[in-house]
């Protein structure tokens, strides 16, 4: 089936853009260090299944792994009590920009200001991440884009973070069917 989708290119451009969102009580958000494609693949498997995100579920073991060992490709994620609650993804580009390629909650996690609290933390270490990677300049712009397949509050979300609107598409597509579970 074919759908008509907007999609919405943001950025920002200093580290004064950002407009952290207040914490979550009882999140901790920790960067998953060690590349694991089964976990990252679980982590994009199961915040996309109900917004539409099935371009990387074809990927085999080994293009994870790619991937994943790419210097400057980071995923944080966001655990309550010891269970993962959703995750960001931060993608160095070859210049000094960062995409901030995934970012979203498990569905039971969201609509509790988890989303706002991981979106703040991420964009942070999106602007500081040449401090872990010592051969990347420091970023000069972090940028997304989000479309509105994805969930409701989505380009909300990001434009209180202080993400501004650069590019707006409106295509037509073919409508993943998301996997039943």
């Amino acid at each position: 089936m074919s759908v008509t989708v907007t999609t919405w290119c943001l950025e920002q451009t200093s580290p004064a853009d950002l407009t952290p969102a207040g914490e979550a009580h009882g999140i901790t958000i920790v960067r998953a260090e060690v590349p694991s494609p089964e976990f990252s693949r679980y982590l994009y498997a199961s915040v996309g299944a109900d917004v539409s995100w099935t371009d990387r579920l074809a990927w085999p073991r080994t293009r994870w792994q790619e991937y994943l060992h790419q210097p400057g490709v980071e995923t944080w994620v966001a655990y309550e009590r010891g269970t993962p609650a959703g995750y960001i993804e931060l993608e160095a580009q070859q210049d000094t920009q960062v995409e901030i390629a995934y970012f979203g909650l498990l569905p039971a996690f969201r609509g509790r200001r988890i989303g706002g609290h991981l979106l703040s933390y991420g964009t942070a270490r999106a602007w500081d991440l040449a401090q872990r990677w010592p051969h990347r300049p420091p970023t000069k712009r972090v940028w997304v884009h989000t479309c509105d397949l994805d969930g409701p509050h989505a380009l909300g979300n990001y434009q209180r973070r202080g993400f501004r609107l650069f590019e707006t598409r409106t295509e037509q597509e073919e409508k993943p069917t998301p996997p039943a579970w």
